[in-house]
């Protein structure tokens, strides 16, 4: 069964608090977008303010529980669905009414719409409006996905007192029975690569498998970074009759939160790999998962599943998203940084949307703030940057980490530790001391930067949420760490969601920034400096490995240049910009050809 959906866009997962309760704002208008639940505190405390805000009854889930946390999620979605439905319900009704709201909502669907379409047939016709349009609004609305995130690494192991639980109460694992155990009937968006204990958990939840219609109550989607990875991954799965509904393919760079940068691989030739190679793909999955199922005598589906194919990072113009529908044939294009500056959208505080409307291109970087060790996006000035600042100004670097969702440090303790934890900084910086005298002061300086340069995102990514809701914060102060993605320096101003959803259908332009590169051209520009920047930073010993992987690195980003050569000299896209979108390919080019890679010589 094909499934279709009002908007050839989505909102992705951002941070903990962004996007917690973007459902409830958007998906009445057809609008899906992600919820993470990484982060069941912050999950609890929603419940409560959205049961207050909404007249629900709240019964608080205790952290005494064992399973508080797979209840909570359960718990928290329930709601988050239950509200949604209704709001749904009553904006079809306003629909039917009010034709002035009617006609803005009209507008903000897709011109290709045939929705869209057959709603301006029905105003047209003052004779039968009032007639046809509330069974026309209930056949042919849908009310937007409510898909979940879950970072598969972040899986921490949990105890009870010296006692360590059984995996299933791990975090990550948890975090899915929250949602296997809800009414949704969505996604879960499996990122940061494969978690094979995880993966095999899901075979304990029917809702994952097809039933005897072929229809799958909960579905998977992974975000990937290139073919060979979701080639692996699905295949993994589908060895266990587990059906991957949807591959995310995102910017290994040009994206918010952290970043997992490809081998020099680019966007364009990703999206064209799984173009010329979806039913590869689909027949592969298909074949593996029908052994599995038959092997455990469930129902097998005579025919392969449903299988998208989207894409998000860095797209910012209504003919960017065109593009990427047509030329790749893409389901749907992810919109993050920008809906940032959405109120009706997202979840963050004033003084945080005041720094990302007056960043520029320069505030907006790469960072090692992650705990997790993995690239992450964001802005410089955030609240937290200042407050961690002022610890280590003060001798007292690092986080009380209440949390310990990042804990996964085992250098200091089978419960694990967190590398922004003032403990874990206190263990690293005394030794540190212990060899102070023996390195040059430039040694010792960019050393200590790497231990106390750690943020606590548990917190950051969360608070949020808390100042927008006027939600007391407990606990040591931490301010607010916010992940945009660097397309973020192109907006610069709060946008209203019809305004936002305007532009990306190119009926509105809420940018002013005359000077925004391409996005491949973005992308590709992160990724020379990228390359660039690791080799000149590398301080160790070089080994062979590391020497073929930056050649490999080089040789990729050079046939990806060949590959837009030829595919902006024959597009009917971006007609204005070819001759310097051409010029910059030309520049790149030459510096990449121009970077030295040490070659490796026994001594």
């Amino acid at each position: 069964m094909t499934t279709t959906n009002l908007h050839t866009f989505h909102i992705p997962v951002m941070g903990l608090a962004f996007t917690i309760d973007t459902p409830i704002r958007v998906a009445h208008y057809g609008i899906s977008s992600v919820i993470s639940i990484a982060d069941d505190e912050l999950i609890e405390k929603m419940r409560a303010f959205y049961s207050k805000k909404f007249g629900i009854l709240y019964q608080e889930i205790s952290q005494k529980k064992q399973d508080h946390r797979a209840e909570r999620i359960a718990a928290y979605l329930n709601l988050v669905d239950l509200i949604v439905k209704d709001k749904f319900e009553k904006f079809k009704i306003e629909l039917a009414e009010n034709k002035a709201s009617l006609e803005n909502y009209v507008a903000m669907l897709p011109n290709e719409s045939g929705v869209k379409k057959g709603l301006e047939l029905l105003m047209n016709d003052e004779n039968t409006f009032k007639e046809n349009i509330k069974s026309y609004l209930q056949e042919n609305l849908t009310v937007g996905d409510i898909d979940v995130n879950i970072m598969t690494k972040v899986d921490k192991d949990n105890f009870i007192k010296e006692e360590q639980l059984p995996v299933e109460y791990n975090d990550a694992h948890a975090a899915l029975r929250g949602f296997a155990n809800s009414n949704l009937n969505s996604s879960v968006v499996l990122s940061a690569g494969m978690n094979p204990r995880l993966f095999a958990y899901f075979k304990n939840f029917p809702a994952f498998f097809p039933d005897l219609n072929d229809h799958l109550a909960k579905k998977i989607i992974l975000k990937v970074s290139d073919f060979r990875s979701a080639m692996i991954q699905g295949n993994f799965l589908a060895k266990k009759g587990l059906w991957v509904s949807e591959y995310r393919i995102e910017s290994g760079l040009n994206c918010g939160g952290h970043a997992f940068a490809t081998d020099g691989y680019l966007l364009g030739p990703i999206l064209e790999e799984f173009k010329q190679k979806k039913d590869q793909l689909i027949q592969s999955a298909h074949d593996l998962m029908v052994k599995a199922l038959e092997q455990s005598a469930m129902h097998v589906p005579a025919k392969p599943l449903e299988l998208k194919i989207t894409v998000q990072g860095g797209v910012g113009t209504a003919e960017e998203h065109k593009f990427l529908l047509e030329e790749y044939q893409v389901d749907s294009v992810g919109w993050g940084s920008p809906f940032l500056l959405v109120p009706e959208a997202t979840s963050v505080d004033a003084e945080t949307r005041s720094l990302l409307m007056n960043a520029k291109e320069k505030d907006f970087y790469l960072s090692h703030i992650s705990p997790l060790g993995i690239p992450f996006n964001t802005v410089r000035g955030t609240t937290n940057e200042l407050i961690k600042q002022h610890r280590i100004d003060e001798n007292k670097a690092g986080s009380s980490c209440p949390k310990k969702f990042l804990a996964l440090s085992k250098e200091y303790g089978m419960e694990g530790i967190c590398t922004s934890s003032q403990k874990f900084q206190a263990f690293k910086l005394a030794d540190l001391e212990a060899i102070k005298d023996g390195i040059s002061a430039d040694v010792y300086d960019k050393m200590k930067f790497d231990i106390t340069e750690k943020a606590c995102l548990c917190v950051g990514l969360a608070n949020a949420a808390y100042l927008e809701n006027d939600i007391k914060i407990k606990g040591q102060a931490q301010g607010v760490v916010i992940c945009p993605g660097p397309n973020m320096a192109y907006f610069d101003k709060e946008v209203s969601l019809s305004d936002m959803v305007k532009h990306i259908y190119g009926n509105a332009m809420v940018m002013t920034d005359v000077d925004r590169p391409n996005f491949f051209i973005k992308e590709l520009k992160m990724y020379v400096d990228y390359l660039i920047h690791e080799i000149n930073g590398t301080i160790i010993d070089l080994t062979t490995a590391q020497i073929k992987k930056w050649n490999t690195f080089k040789n990729n980003l050079l046939e990806g240049i060949e590959y837009y050569q030829a595919l902006f000299s024959k597009t009917n896209y971006f007609k204005q910009d070819l001759n310097t979108i051409q010029k910059q390919l030309h520049t790149y080019k030459a510096k990449i050809e121009a970077i030295e890679i040490p070659e490796f010589t026994l001594v």
